[in-house]
């Protein structure tokens, strides 16, 4: 395993919810990430987001680490959930709230 697959294994595997985006989540710098962030905070589960325009290695790294093209990229329990469009459909069913209430993760008051 390279290093940076093993610095975002580190990431994905210690965070519960994980968020790699482009910006922050108090700064998103895109559109998608910025309605990323949106679903996340309506949510309101503690997660952790990663800037990938800090970091080229895991910029690129991340892409193949998922085997998907597009930043963001959402990871539940270490599990790759999907990017912006997939977090939107699934709000939209009903399917993330469930698959954060099944995976153990409640709101924060």
């Amino acid at each position: 395993m390279s290093d940076t697959n093993a610095r975002i294994a580190e990431i994905v595997n210690t965070n519960d919810v994980v968020l790699f985006m482009k910006g922050t989540p108090l700064f998103p710098q895109c559109g998608f990430s910025s309605r990323a962030v949106a679903i996340l905070e309506h949510l309101g589960v503690p997660y952790q987001g990663v800037d990938v325009l800090q970091d080229m290695e895991i910029r690129s790294g991340i892409k193949a680490y998922s085997d998907w093209p597009t930043i963001p990229q959402l990871y539940v329990k270490g599990e790759f959930v999907g990017g912006s469009d997939i977090m939107m459909e699934m709000y939209e069913a009903g399917e993330l709230q469930d698959l954060m209430a099944q995976s153990g993760l409640t709101p924060t008051s």
